[in-house]
């Protein structure tokens, strides 16, 4: 590829509605276009990134066995009705009726589609098991898309979706994507942790986030450096730091904390630890009598360190919250605790309540807490002696930096992530809701077992970014930059010597199957050398006069501080020798 005959589209400056990184340098990169909200026009540079990215998804999709077909955007209101979804989706799943009336909606998935084409083709055992994937435009409504790429409305999605006869041939096709997923993000050449993740809205059983690590990350991943722990924030097990509940040392006095609404505050008025502080969080039920009409609300109490903070995602696991949960409204909490927030705690209330301790609360003592009457706190108070033992014990938290690893080797460390890919197991959830079956052995149907199986393909442009970049640009690695080598010639236009050297090196990575540009539009050497940073190619080749009466050519890799001379009669076994490094 010729520069000259290419389109090059550089900006000096991000428009000022860009966000992050990513969202910034693709548009001053000239790889993407706005053209609404959420949604943008790859330009040709882009789309060789995007290409690049699918190819490596494809092949090693089909490598695992997977077997690629395309299902419709454009998708029926009919079979989501199957699953109940149609409803359950939300506003983010855009619908919209055709001339006849009849409801259909852009996809933001493909579960009840794919399904639909195993109940009608897949009639035995023996046609199993089977993966189908695809890669497809999706597009989910999003309130505030932001980020550009990154949370674009319209993106590109790899997803499959595998079928099984029962649970352990289920087990295997979970575990041969898993292994694949890890293969694409090695060959991309990102830095990736593959974690224990919650199933979440999508349901199942079994599930992993593939992130890749980023400072920008809107997720917080959990690790233990000294094991191969790893799980989403939401997902990650907190350890009791208190591993046995001693017995009371103090009285319990009623304490004056003026103004002191949270437990910082109240640690700070008291003089004591934060540590000793245990904050109150109260929640509902909204109940139902067997008409299904609302019969009043169960409250909860629910209690942790005052240093630390409520996963929502663990609380709605805790027996009699999974149904769904609410904050309690203040009109609740005032009837049972006769206080305003700011100062609850389980020490005389007003009417019971369902209290559930954190397991670090579960286990302390002499603690500090609300005395439910305004500007005053409890010191010194003590399970079994000053109130009763919780009505349950849970797992309510998010863990901490330096929290012991719940595999026991060592204490946890957090790092920021971008979620670009995810695996479920399923099981029977959509197959049973749309009776897709299939002849097991015995003669008998029986439901597939499902898994499904998505990555983020555009969405993995973006992380690249935020994960390789400086204040020069992009920094692509090898794998799925547009062009992984350039070969810029300093005065084009002038020198006779150096368009035949530059075209005959360009042309020599180009025989030797390297994806190579040659800069030929005889630009000022600031001005070229700035465009190719910016969009970050790996490699670049810098052929000029000066050097050609010297016999040598410089060579600068994106991340190298300094170029290296190279001798015009060894570029080539050079470059080849740096590619095969960077592979």
């Amino acid at each position: 590829m010729r520069a000259s005959q290419y389109f090059i589209s550089t900006l000096k400056e991000a428009p000022s509605d860009a966000e992050v990184v990513s969202q910034k340098l693709m548009l001053r990169a000239g790889f993407i276009r706005k053209v609404a909200a959420g949604i943008y026009s790859y330009l040709p540079i882009g789309l060789r990134v995007i290409r690049k990215v699918e190819n490596i998804v494809r092949e090693e999709m089909n490598r695992a066995g997977a077997l690629e077909l395309v299902m419709p955007l454009v998708q029926p209101g009919e079979l989501w009705d199957e699953t109940g979804r149609w409803e359950k989706m939300g506003a983010e799943m855009l619908r919209f009726k055709d001339r006849h009336e009849r409801d259909f909606a852009l996809q933001p998935t493909s579960e009840e589609v794919v399904t639909d084409i195993a109940r009608q083709e897949l009639k035995s055992y023996r046609q199993l098991p089977k993966n189908f994937y695809q890669i497809q435009t999706k597009f989910r409504d999003e309130r505030r898309p932001r980020f550009g790429v990154m949370r674009g409305r319209e993106f590109t999605m790899k997803d499959s979706y595998s079928f099984d006869r029962d649970v352990e041939a289920a087990g295997r096709s979970y575990d041969a994507m898993f292994a694949a997923y890890c293969r694409i993000f090695d060959r991309l050449g990102l830095t990736y942790r593959a974690v224990a993740a919650d199933t979440g809205a999508i349901g199942g059983d079994r599930s992993h986030e593939f992130q890749v690590i980023a400072d920008t990350g809107e997720d917080a991943i959990v690790y233990c450096p000294d094991s191969d722990y790893a799980a989403n924030i939401e997902l990650a097990e907190a350890l009791p730091l208190v591993a046995q509940r001693a017995e009371p040392r103090k009285a319990l006095e009623k304490t004056p904390t003026p103004g002191a609404a949270s437990c910082k505050n109240v640690a700070v008025v008291l003089g004591v630890p934060l540590e000793t502080t245990v904050k109150s969080l109260v929640l509902a039920t909204d109940n139902l009598d067997d008409a299904g009409k609302p019969a009043g609300a169960t409250v909860w109490l629910l209690l942790l360190r005052g240093d630390h903070e409520l996963n929502e995602v663990k609380a709605g696991k805790v027996p009699g919250l999974a149904g769904g949960f609410r904050f309690a409204t203040g009109g609740e909490i005032l009837e049972h605790f006769g206080s305003e927030p700011g100062y609850l705690g389980p020490v005389g209330m007003k009417k019971p309540v369902k209290v559930v301790a954190d397991r670090t609360v579960a286990n302390m003592l002499d603690f500090v807490c609300g005395a439910n009457e305004a500007d005053y706190h409890l010191t010194g108070v003590n399970w079994g002696r000053d109130l009763p033992e919780p009505d349950l014990v849970a797992d309510l938290r998010n863990v901490v930096e330096g929290d012991p690893s719940p595999d026991g080797k060592g204490k946890l460390a957090i790092q920021r992530g971008i979620e670009v890919g995810h695996v479920f197991y399923l099981g029977t959830k959509y197959s049973k809701s749309m009776n897709a079956t299939f002849l097991d052995e015995d003669g008998k149907p029986k439901h597939f077992e499902m898994g499904c199986y998505g990555i983020g393909v555009t969405r993995i442009v973006g992380a690249a970014i935020e994960q390789n970049h400086d204040a020069r640009g992009i920094i692509w690695p090898d794998a799925i930059a547009p062009f992984r080598v350039v070969v810029c010639p300093v005065g084009w236009g002038k020198s006779e010597a150096v368009r035949a050297e530059a075209t005959k090196v360009y042309e020599h990575l180009v025989a030797a199957g390297v994806d190579a540009i040659l800069d030929d539009r005889d630009e000022r050497p600031g001005v070229m050398f700035a465009d190719w940073e910016l969009i970050g190619v790996p490699h670049r080749l810098v052929i000029g006069e000066r050097g050609l009466k010297e016999g040598m050519a410089e060579y600068l890799g994106r991340r190298d501080n300094e170029a290296t001379k190279v001798a015009i009669g060894e570029i080539a076994s050079f470059i080849d020798t740096k590619l095969l490094q960077s592979a």
